[in-house]
C-alpha cells in the first residue's frame, strides 16, 4: 500500500506501466509522428481517436498517450477513458520519453 501512495504522489510510473504491457498511443498527426516519436508507439490522431476506439479496446491493455504538449492527449484520455479503457496522460511525447526505459 505504501508503494501505491508513494506513486500516487510522485506522479504515474510509467516504467511500471511499460513493465506491465502498457501501449504508447501518439495522437499528433501523421507528419508530426514523423519527424519523431517513442520507438514502439502507435500513431492515431486526436482527430480520428473516436472512430478506432473499438480497436483501442481490442489491445486490452492500459494506454498510455502523448502529443506534443499535452493538450491533445489530454483530450484523447477523456475520450477513451469515456468508452472504459484505462487511460493515461503521458504529456509531450519528448518529456515521456525522458521518463521511459524505451530510448
Amino acid at each position: 500500500m505504501f508503494k501505491k501512495i508513494t506513486t500516487f504522489l510522485k506522479g504515474t510510473d510509467y516504467t511500471e506501466q511499460m513493465s506491465n504491457g502498457a501501449q504508447i498511443l501518439d495522437v499528433r498527426t501523421p507528419t508530426e509522428f514523423r519527424e519523431g516519436h517513442i520507438k514502439g508507439s502507435v500513431n492515431i490522431p486526436l482527430d480520428i481517436i473516436s472512430t478506432k476506439v473499438s480497436e483501442i479496446q481490442k489491445w486490452d491493455k492500459t494506454v498510455i498517450l502523448c502529443c506534443r504538449s499535452g493538450m491533445r492527449s489530454a483530450q484523447a484520455t477523456g475520450i477513451l477513458k469515456s468508452h472504459g479503457v484505462e487511460a493515461l496522460n503521458g504529456g509531450g511525447w519528448a518529456s515521456l520519453q525522458s521518463k521511459l526505459p524505451i530510448k
